[in-house]
């Protein structure tokens, strides 16, 4: 049986898809049995690819990003198993539509730096090309710490 993983951000356009395309490979590479999805707390972008600089990004290296954007649900907190977000926002968000049974699911994904030197992971919407790269070096050492507690 596979587990079930969402990563939650704000839009949906640039950190959780990024986290998606991130642990999809990895865990493809690793022949584990993950499904992995991801969604924003807010909808304005639903239905709308990443952001170009995020799939650039991402592609140059070596992930695809395929996701179309789509907002949290509250279906989505019986649906998965974990449930990691991008920063004490997105936490605090999720949590407003969270039933009080499954916010045991809620994380954020930078507790698993094993290294404690990742408080949250950046939003890169409004900043320059060095943050979406920053965007993947974190998202890859959390995914990592991820896999390893829990796989």
């Amino acid at each position: 049986m596979s587990k079930k993983v969402l990563m939650v951000c704000l839009g949906n356009i640039c950190r959780s898809p990024t986290a998606e395309a991130i642990l999809r490979r990895k865990a493809h590479k690793l022949n584990l049995s993950i499904e992995v999805d991801s969604a924003g707390t807010a909808g304005w972008h639903a239905g709308e690819r990443s952001d170009i600089r995020s799939i650039k990004h991402a592609e140059n290296r070596g992930y695809e990003m395929i996701h179309l954007a789509r907002q949290l649900t509250v279906a989505d907190f019986t649906t998965f198993d974990h449930i990691l977000v991008m920063d004490d926002s997105n936490l605090k968000n999720s949590q407003e539509v969270c039933p009080p049974e499954y916010r045991h699911k809620l994380e954020a994904i930078a507790a698993y730096d094993e290294n404690k030197n990742i408080k949250f992971i950046p939003d890169p919407y409004y900043m320059g090309p060095q943050e979406f790269d920053k965007v993947i070096d974190y998202l890859e050492i959390c995914i990592e710490g991820f896999l390893k507690k829990h796989f």
